[in-house]
């Protein structure tokens, strides 16, 4: 599991065991799945179908995909990064150039969501 700090996402430690491992996994699943159920560009993405008629599977792809980032690595993340793959994902699986702001939102909802 991670803390956005200073610019980076930061990784913890691995030592925890396998139970408080995948407890952190359910949250961080948890919290990536509310913050992406509640922003306004997907929805708008989804509900409109500009991802075609798999929308909504693109939809739960981008989800996995974010979760993969957080677990993939024991290297610090950059936020940066994080804020590319959304919005290359959003381009890529939708079509759709997001520029309103929503997406740095989302990331603070996230980090919100990893401090829980």
């Amino acid at each position: 599991m991670g803390s956005i700090n200073g610019g980076r996402v930061i990784t913890t430690s691995s030592s925890s065991s396998i139970v408080e491992r995948s407890h952190d996994h359910d949250r961080l699943r948890e919290g990536v799945s509310m913050v992406l159920s509640q922003w306004n560009g997907l929805e708008m993405a989804v509900q409109n179908q500009w991802g075609g008629r798999d929308s909504t599977h693109k939809a739960q792809q981008l989800s996995a995909d974010i979760l993969s980032w957080f677990s993939q690595s024991k290297a610090p993340r950059y936020v940066e990064d994080l804020e590319n793959l959304l919005h290359e994902r959003m381009l890529l699986s939708f079509n759709t150039d997001i520029e309103d702001g929503s997406i740095e939102e989302a990331l603070i909802n996230v980090e919100i969501a990893l401090h829980k």
